[in-house]
Parts: structure tokens; C-alpha cells; sequence
């Protein structure tokens, strides 16, 4: 393992990364959290300034990238291909959930951050990676309008489940782990009626036929 004074910026980046939400607990998701997150590192507070140049956005997206890659690792391929799809998704999201547990409090301070209008687009971008990487682990390979419209729907359910997720006092997160199960349940039924709608191809759109009948109108 590379030693931290000799880290790379990227690598330091992913070192840091779960390091960073048990400073920012108390901190916010500061310079004095990068800083104490390189102390516990071992490395100088100016060197985990320079790398995060864009402030809390990049520290936020480089934890988000660590619970990633606790994810793949809770879950490897072996484990979920015995799983059903079903099963592959939700466990995929409660993978993510757990990995954040210890660090609610930092991560209702990210969640406020990235619901800023400046950082918007960010916010984006980092839920749409989570279910990128969750449907990608699970085995999915659709193309087309299939591939976005999965990543989108895993993205809201994944998004809604975080906040029933924040302020849950369940045991064992139970109410959550309840709704993530309820949404998940949508979603298939959705699914499920959509496979059963047979393509009329009557009613497709024809231009032909479009502009024969503005010709010569019923």
C-alpha cells in the first residue's frame, strides 16, 4: 500500500474519503474537517487542501466514493449472483445505507449542501453514479431508454429512502428497511404491468399515414 506522504492526489482523495464523515459530524464539511481527517492520515492539513480544491463538493463526492466501494465490497459478484433481481437491488441499498450509519448527522449536512442551486448539478450527478453503480453490480446491461429509466427510478427510490433513512429511530432502521421494501415492491408491480402492455402497431406513429390523413381527413 502506497504510504500517504506519497499518495497521488486521486489516491489520496479515496483515502480520505471515509475518514472525512467523522470529522464533518462536528465540523461541517470544512477545511478543519479535511484537516483533521489528513491528521488522522498521517499527512500534513495543507495537503488534503489541495485535495479538495473545490471545498466540501469534493470532499462529500470523494465519501460517496468510498461508500461505493464498501458496497462492492459487502457484496461481491459471487454473493449476488444467487440472488434474484429483486433481492440484488434492495440488498445493493441497504449496503449503501449501512455504510453511512455511523455518519447521519454528516450525511444530512452533505444531503442540505448538494440540495444548494450552485451544487444542484452535483447533486445529480453523485445519485446518479450511486445507481449506475448499483444496476452495474447487479448485472444489469440494458442499453437504449431501458438503461436511463432504470437508473432514474433506483436514483428516486434510493434519494427517498435516504431521508425516511435520516430520521429513523427504529431498531435496526427497521421503518426504513420497510419503506425501501414498499418502494421496491412499486416498482415491480410497475414493471410487471408494463412487460404486459402489447405494442398496438396501429397506434404507432406512422408519418405516412400521419400526413395521408391530413390530405384526405375522415
Amino acid at each position: 500500500m502506497t504510504e500517504p506522504l506519497d499518495m497521488t492526489l486521486d489516491e489520496l482523495r479515496a483515502a480520505l474519503g471515509p475518514l472525512l464523515p467523522g470529522e464533518a459530524a462536528f465540523d461541517g464539511w470544512s477545511e478543519e474537517a479535511a484537516g483533521a481527517a489528513a491528521r488522522a492520515l498521517g499527512i500534513p492539513a495543507d495537503r488534503a487542501r489541495l485535495a479538495f480544491p473545490d471545498g466540501a463538493v469534493g470532499m462529500i463526492d470523494a465519501w460517496f466514493g468510498s461508500i461505493d466501494r464498501a458496497m462492492a465490497e459487502a457484496l461481491p459478484p459471487e454473493t449476488l449472483a444467487a440472488m434474484k433481481i429483486r433481492v440484488r437491488i434492495t440488498a445493493l441499498v441497504r449496503a449503501r445505507l449501512e455504510a453511512a450509519a455511523p455518519h447521519r448527522e454528516a450525511l444530512r449536512r452533505a444531503l442540505a449542501i448538494l440540495a444548494l442551486p450552485t451544487n444542484a448539478a452535483t447533486g445529480a450527478k453523485l445519485g446518479w453514479r450511486a445507481a449506475d453503480a448499483m444496476w452495474r453490480l447487479a448485472g444489469d446491461d440494458a442499453t437504449g431508454l431501458a438503461h436511463y429509466t432504470k437508473r432514474l427510478t433506483l436514483a428516486a427510490v434510493y434519494g427517498s429512502t435516504m431521508l425516511v433513512f435520516l430520521d429513523d429511530e427504529s431498531d435496526g432502521f427497521s421503518d426504513t428497511y420497510a419503506f425501501l421494501d414498499r418502494r421496491i415492491e412499486n416498482v415491480m408491480q410497475f414493471e410487471k404491468f408494463k412487460a404486459r402492455l402489447k405494442p398496438d402497431p396501429d397506434r404507432h406513429f406512422s408519418p405516412a399515414r400521419f400526413l395521408g390523413r391530413l390530405r384526405y381527413p375522415a
